[in-house]
């Protein structure tokens, strides 16, 4: 089995004050996976999150996103790669004291984009790093862009470069919300799953991200991650709460969580 894990910003920061990690989750987060990873020998693991109060705070400030040119903007550039990276050290750190042998595969050094989607990606550190059982990690990060000088790729961007290239069985995204909402914020009801057919209906009830977010909360989560779904074979996509103690273990371990994304 081969899966794409992300832990979301929202979950691993507080979106709603700058800069400001949960570290005690994070911990948690990383003994699950710790655990995980020891009652299936045979999982593979890769694993993303995002950047929450970090990144997402710096690239509101100087619209990164959207491009870059001219001595503030490239010094913004800087900053969200800074911040990037800070939170990556924190969530490296909490992987390496729940035992596991985490790698940052660093987007900047090896991603090239053209207008917003990778262009370029020499895979063989990252197959490498699979060979040899360590634990790949990627981030949403800044990266050097063909058209726009630079721009930002969130996890969910990686993924689905990679999902079309490394072909994993599941992708798993692990967030503050419980799953998918019919409507948010009202929070009326809970999808338990969601296909191409429903997501025209869904859409326009899914809502966005609480705090700094400059990739588009959930409802671009879910039309991306719905893509892959309708384009890669057998692609199972779950959004679930890592809240929980235990649900993320759970959600490894293939039980129904959350909601599901399939064909």
């Amino acid at each position: 089995m081969f899966i794409f894990l992300k832990l979301g910003g929202s979950l691993i920061t507080d979106k709603t004050r700058p800069y400001t990690p949960r570290l005690d989750r994070l911990s948690a987060l990383a003994q699950e996976i710790a655990q995980a990873l020891q009652e299936q020998p045979s999982l593979r693991l890769l694993l993303g999150h995002g950047s929450g109060s970090f990144g997402h705070q710096a690239a509101s400030q100087f619209g990164t996103h959207r491009g870059v040119s001219g001595p503030e903007g490239w010094r913004g550039f800087a900053e969200v790669w800074y911040q990037a990276s800070a939170l990556n050290r924190l969530v490296i750190e909490a992987l390496r004291q729940a035992g596991l042998p985490a790698v940052t595969i660093s987007p900047l050094s090896t991603v090239t984009a053209h207008e917003g989607r990778v262009l370029i990606w020499d895979l063989y550190t990252l197959q490498m790093a699979l060979g040899h059982r360590l634990l790949p990690v990627v981030h949403g990060d800044v990266v050097f862009d063909e058209a726009r000088g630079g721009t930002i790729l969130s996890t969910e961007d990686l993924f689905a470069h990679l999902a079309r290239e490394l072909r994993p069985n599941r992708i798993l995204l692990a967030g503050h919300e419980e799953g998918v909402w019919e409507a948010f914020p009202a929070r009326t009801r809970l999808l338990p799953e969601i296909t191409p057919g429903d997501l025209a209906r869904q859409a326009p009830g899914l809502g966005s991200a609480t705090g700094a977010d400059v990739t588009g909360g959930m409802a671009a989560k879910v039309r991306q991650m719905m893509e892959l779904v309708e384009e890669i074979s057998n692609l199972e996509v779950v959004i679930f709460s890592g809240e929980t103690d235990g649900n993320l273990r759970r959600a490894l371990a293939g039980e129904a969580i959350g909601t599901r994304l399939h064909r």
